[in-house]
This record gives C-alpha cells, structure tokens and sequence, in this order.
C-alpha cells in the first residue's frame, strides 16, 4: 500500500540511458486517488482498513458495514501540543505498518514503538523513546533553538520498516535524524544511524529489503533544514556501515521514498520532489524515470507484481505497468545488437464491457493498463526493416507487425469525433528501447462492414467489430526481426485468475471462430462478386449498331436476373448476420451456446444455397458479362 500526501513539489527529468538509449515505451496512466495519510489493508481481509491521522489517531475501517472503530495506542490528540505535556509525541501523520500474515503484527509510533496482535483491540510498547529526547534536558522552555530541539522531546518516529525476512526486526527513523534497529522484536534496540548524518535529517522512509534481512535504504529529507540535496544510503550489514548512493540525483530534489525491486535486488526505484528515479545497480547510479509522469513530487512507491505504483505530491496514484524489461536491463550489459525483452505473463483481461452512450471527453476517467501481451525491444541503431511474429506452438504465425507500413484501418461507419481513435502506427524502427503491446487478439475475420464498438473512451482507441478471438492460454514464441537477423522468446498466455472457464470451452469457442471465419470469407468473396457484375452491367461496352435493341434487351434481363438473385439470396445480408454472430462468440470466455451453433448451421445453409444460385445464374442468365463483352 503507499502514501500519497503534501510536500514540496519541484520538475521533472527526461527519461533516457546512455548506455541503452531513450527509453521511449510512456506507460505511466493515473488510477486516481486522494490520500493524505498511512491506509494499509489488513492482510486477512481486504475490506478492512487501518488509517492513521492527525495527532496519533488510529482507525480501523470495515468495508463490510461501513463502520469505523478507533483502535489508537493511546487515544488524546497530541497534535501541536507542547511534547513535555503530553503522554506520547505524534505530529501529522503517525506512521503504521503491518507484518506477517495471520496473525499479522501492527505496528504504531509516537517517540515510541507500539506494536498489536489483535487488530488495535490492545498495544504493547516494545522500545523506550527513540528520537533522542533527554529527560534530564534543560532550557527546554519557550522558543527552543534547534541545537536543544532533539534533546528537549521535539522530535517523533517518522518511519516504520518490519523486515519481510525476520519476523522479530524492525527499522525505525526518527524526524531528528535517527536510526534505531531491533532484531528480536524489541527487546533490545541499536542506534544504526549512519555516521556524519545531521540532527533533523528527516527519515523519509526506511526500505527494509524484500530479500535479505540485512539489507535496508535509507530516504532522508532534509528540506526542512534548508538543505534540498538528495540523501540516499544503504546498507547490507544490520546498519554496520552506510553508502551514500545519490550519484544521477537531482541536486536540488530532497528524496521521500526508496525501494527495492522484489525480484531484481540491484534494481532500485526513488521518488523525489523532482520526480521518479531508477537505478540498475544499487544506487550507484541514478537516471531519471519520469516518462509521461506529470511534473509532481513522488511521496511513496510500491511494487505490485510486475508493475510500479506512485503516489504523487499531487495527491494522484499512477502506474509504471510492467517492470520487466527494467529487471531485465540490471542483469544485462548495454544492448550491442537488437534484444528482444523476455516478457511477462500476459494476462487474458476482458475488454471494454460498456454497452450505453460513450464517455464524453469531459467525464472524470482513468485509462486502464494495456490489455496483452507487453513487448519490449532494444535497438542499439536505427534499422531499415523490423519486424515482429507471434507463433503458436503448432508453428502458426497468429500476429505479425511490421515498421514498413501501419496496419491498415478497417472501414467502419464513424459515429464520433476522431479524438475517439488513434492512428496505427508501424512498429519502431529507431535506435532506442521500444515498446507494442499485442492485444492477444487473433488476426480479424472478413466482413463486408466493420463497426465501431459503443464501448469508446476519449484518446483511447475504439475498437471495431468484430475485432477476432482472444488466443488460446498457453504457450507462444515472439520473433523479432531486424534487417534480417530474428531473435525469439518465450511468452506465456494465461487466463484471468478470476475466470474458471475450462480450456475444452475455449478450445470449442475457437473451432466456432475458425469455422465462422471460413463462412464469413465465403460469403464476403460472394459479395464482392455480385457488386463487381453490378459494376460491369452498369457500365457495358457500347454494343454495335445492329446489335443494339438484342444487346439492350439482353442487357435488361441481366441486371433483372442480378436484383432476383439479390432479393432472394443477398450475401450481404448473410454476412452481415455472421459478423454479428462473431462479435457474439469473441464477446466473452465461454463455449458457443447452441443457439450459436444453431445460427451459424442456418446460414452457412443460405450461403451454400445462395453459391448454387449465383453458379447457376453464371452459367445461363449472367453467362459471358464482362471478358467478352
């Protein structure tokens, strides 16, 4: 979960790496979201929400009822009171955290630790006061120099880090420059500060890393000191030692947050009050990671399965989806030849289910992620021709791209402004890091007319119908090609965890695309045979003079012949019927119904009839229009 809240704000970066060239893919899209203080779900229940607020208040939210309990430590505001009359120090937001699962541990400070095993019910303190504070203090009345500040109790907890590799550690930083570890849940505390870091250096936030109990990151914000530099330290020995690892930050950009990669332990994120930072290498080096993220500081990140969450100064959350080729690129030299990325799991999300009027541009909305496969490629030059297949396991190309030419737009009836489509673009062909996204769609079946889906969202593009069945789960290969020479890697499809359709359905659904489509073909070639003998009948050759009346006459009867044959057995119509149907079948992960089968069985009945027909008319009524006329 991650904080969202008010700091300072200050500009962007551009998004590049020397050694790979611009990363160019802007997936960064905002999911909303107006959050000034700590909210974390419980890890039972997902509908339940702890959320701390001013002056040391608690709350536990249950989604189910609706009902808010307060569950503080200790229950008196104690925000903008003199701390030497108070019994704990909390000032505007009192951090929180939980570990473990069932039973989690939840975790509250003031100047000391609080910690609960029973959802807030009770509270154990687990530390002494760790800010600093001296109880034998003097001269702590009235308006304190910052000299004494610490030593007079001015100071509060500013951060909570439990370890997710050892239940029994926790890593604490204080706003008055602390840092205290404890390694056998409270019991007993050191002072881990890190040498020469100065008094109110701000503990941002503690990173306790994800995969070694030994490993954390220090965010240290020090702006209130009139000091905007970026501080960012790291250890990998309990806090034994420190490095300061701030080289490619910002001079002027005071760093709130820094976290490990899950997966990836050398790549690392920060959010600064000028934007979002990444490094391949531990902190040694720093670029910025700002892409289409608007100009906001970055209060909090998280990693979510492959993707990268930020809370902004703003008061936004945004989405950096897939962070695979990232991890990638810090276990991997510089690109010297064109690199397809390994990518992730692509996941058969279900489209766009709007069936009412579509959004206009003026109604609040948020983009969703790309739905499909994510594919990413590194171009170390600019290449004359790239190209990109995927392959099912029977060897069948099921998608290819090319940057010798968009893919063409299909004709459809326009019924919205042109904000509501994007223009194909071909695939990328430049030097640099480039990402498609294929949307797991199979190549699109015939028709006479496409239409656009009322499911259109502003900047978004529309999608016409039919659009093509969603691939099979299971296993493919991409193929990238560049100037002759092709790369290949594995992708996995899976299914959305939340359908349990069986893959004998889904298997059933495509035989019915697949035959559809072979009927739909059938009957667009029909079609198009009856416009083009409309064509010719409509512009005949002149006929010779003693020829006319016969040739006019004969001329007559044809284009009659043509209308019968349209009236009673019209491909068009047909065909239009089994788009319909197509678009049907695509709509939803299920077995085709019987009735499906049933329309599908009628109509390839007309279409064979309407064949016959049209051969018939061929060889008798419409015999030698067009090469010899």
């Amino acid at each position: 979960w991650i904080y969202s809240g008010q700091q300072d704000s200050g500009t962007v970066g551009i998004a590049s790496r020397s050694d790979y060239g611009q990363l160019t893919f802007r997936d960064w899209h905002p999911v909303g979201g107006d959050e000034r203080d700590y909210d974390l779900p419980s890890p039972r229940d997902p509908e339940i929400i702890f959320a701390s607020g001013l002056g040391g208040r608690l709350s536990r939210w249950d989604g189910h009822t609706g009902q808010v309990t307060t569950v503080s430590p200790w229950p008196v505001s104690s925000y903008g009171a003199d701390p030497r009359k108070v019994k704990y120090r909390s000032t505007w937001i009192q951090p929180i955290a939980i570990a473990g699962r069932d039973p989690f541990t939840l975790y509250a400070a003031a100047q000391v630790v609080f910690r609960s095993t029973d959802e807030g019910k009770s509270w154990q303190t687990i530390s002494p006061d760790l800010t600093g504070a001296d109880p034998k203090a003097k001269d702590c009345i009235g308006d304190v120099p910052i000299a004494r500040a610490r030593a007079c109790g001015y100071g509060v907890i500013s951060t909570l880090a439990p370890s997710p590799r050892a239940a029994e550690q926790l890593w604490v930083g204080t706003e008055s420059g602390i840092v205290q570890l404890t390694r056998d849940g409270g019991k007993s505390w050191q002072d881990v500060t890190p040498k020469g870091l100065a008094d109110w250096s701000r503990l941002a936030q503690v990173e306790a890393s994800p995969g070694d109990a030994a490993t954390a990151y220090l965010a240290v914000d020090r702006h209130r000191m009139d000091d905007p530099r970026p501080y960012v330290y790291r250890t990998h020995d309990f806090g034994g030692t420190w490095t300061l690892a701030v080289s490619g930050l910002p001079d002027h950009g005071s760093v709130y947050v820094v976290r490990q990669d899950p997966v990836e332990p050398r790549l690392l994120y920060a959010g600064t009050t000028r934007g979002a930072f990444v490094s391949f290498d531990d902190g040694d080096h720093w670029q910025p990671l700002q892409l289409d993220l608007p100009t906001s500081g970055i209060n909090d990140l998280t990693v979510h399965g492959s993707d990268l969450i930020a809370a902004t100064q703003g008061r936004g959350l945004w989405v950096l989806d897939d962070v695979t080729p990232l991890r990638w690129l810090a276990t991997h030299e510089a690109a010297t030849v064109a690199t397809l990325v390994p990518p992730a799991v692509a996941i058969r999300w279900p489209g766009n289910q709007n069936r009412d009027t579509p959004l206009p541009p003026e109604e609040p909305r948020t983009p969703n992620p790309p739905a499909g496969a994510v594919l990413d490629y590194v171009l170390p030059a600019a290449a004359r021709l790239v190209t990109l297949d995927v392959v099912d396991s029977a060897g069948k190309v099921v998608h290819h791209e090319s940057s010798a030419e968009a893919p063409p737009r299909v004709e459809a009836e326009q019924y919205f402004a042109d904000r509501w489509l994007k223009a194909p673009q071909p695939l990328p062909s430049a030097a640099g890091h480039h990402r498609v996204v294929w949307t797991l769609r199979l190549p699109r079946p015939p028709a006479i007319a496409y239409e656009y889906s009322i499911a259109a969202v502003p900047d978004a593009d529309t999608p016409a119908l039919p659009q093509g069945l969603v691939a099979l789960p299971g296993s493919y290969t991409v193929r990238l090609t560049v100037d002759g020479v092709a790369t290949t890697a594995a992708l996995q499809v899976a299914m959305d965890p939340r359908v349990k359709t069986p893959l004998a359905d889904l298997q059933a659904q495509l035989a019915l695309a697949e035959e559809l489509r072979g009927t739909l073909a059938a009957a667009v070639a029909l079609h198009e045979e009856v416009e083009a003998m409309g064509k010719r009948l409509a512009s005949p050759p002149a006929p010779q003079e003693k020829q006319g009346k016969a040739a006019e006459s004969a001329l007559t009867e044809q284009k009659a012949a043509l209308e019968r044959f349209r009236s009673a057995d019209d491909p068009e119509d047909i065909a239009g019927t089994l788009s319909s149907l197509a678009t049907d079948v695509e709509s939803a992960d299920a077995a085709p119904t019987q009735s499906q089968r049933d329309v599908l069985a009628e109509y390839a009945k007309r279409l064979a009839a309407a064949q016959a027909h049209w051969q018939a008319l061929l060889g008798k009524e419409l015999a030698g229009v067009g090469g010899t006329r």
